[in-house]
């Protein structure tokens, strides 16, 4: 059983749809703090023609310690119109702008009160384009109560692991100690993501963009990038 675990971040780029199409059970991790900087769990870029461009939600409670399940979006919902108007703007000459942006734009429509909420639907909806049939479970359904290392420990415990994917960056790296995994009988599979080049408008490729300048450039049959 493989096993990854992440926040569910926003319209979140290439290696995490990775890391989750490689997994049997994404464990959204939900019960850990939401970031009060800046963060990609509530940013991404999209790629325009002059450059990449921050799409960022409106967070009301983000100045507070609250828990990522917990983390509001703003009332106001005029963002909502903003973003696809600069997707719109970035995108409308790509060669799947309608299929994409018919999605988004169905996603959008919808009400949310939170981030998580707002971001899974994103993240569900395109692991089902990609059809991904593995399970998504939140850690805050778990109840395990620990922190750092026995926590990450405990939730693989609970789902019963034998394999975890984990990233190689200094964030995920703070959390592995090899010998911790092999008394748990986890064995650790390190992430190794070469970020692909694809088609994409507006000059030379820039790479770390949110999955949907992928989806826009090369479509619903662009899962052998991901991978």
């Amino acid at each position: 059983m493989k096993v990854s675990i992440h926040q569910p971040n926003y319209i979140p780029w290439l290696g995490l749809f990775n890391k989750i199409i490689q997994s049997d059970i994404y464990i959204v991790f939900d019960d850990v703090q939401f970031p009060r900087g800046k963060d990609f769990a509530y940013r991404n870029k999209i790629k325009t023609p002059q450059g990449g461009k921050w799409l960022s939600l409106p967070v009301s409670n983000k100045s507070q310690l609250v828990e990522w399940r917990h983390a509001l979006l703003s009332t106001d919902v005029g963002w909502r119109a903003d973003h696809l108007n600069q997707i719109t703007a970035a995108y409308r000459n790509a060669p799947y702008y309608s299929e994409v942006f018919d999605m988004l734009e169905k996603i959008y429509d919808k009400d949310y009160n939170s981030v998580e909420e707002l971001n899974l639907t994103i993240i569900e909806t395109i692991l089902d384009i990609y059809n991904w049939h593995g399970t998504i479970i939140k850690s805050s359904e778990l109840n395990v109560n620990e922190r750092g290392l026995e926590k990450i420990i405990g939730l693989l415990n609970e789902v019963k692991a034998t394999t975890y994917i984990t990233g190689v960056g200094a964030g995920s790296q703070r959390y592995i100690d090899e010998s911790i995994f092999k008394d748990n009988n986890i064995v650790l599979q390190y992430q190794q993501f070469n970020h692909p080049e694809y088609n994409q408008q507006h000059g030379a490729f820039e790479p770390y963009m949110s999955i949907i300048d992928l989806l826009f450039n090369e479509g619903f049959n662009s899962k052998q990038f991901v991978l």
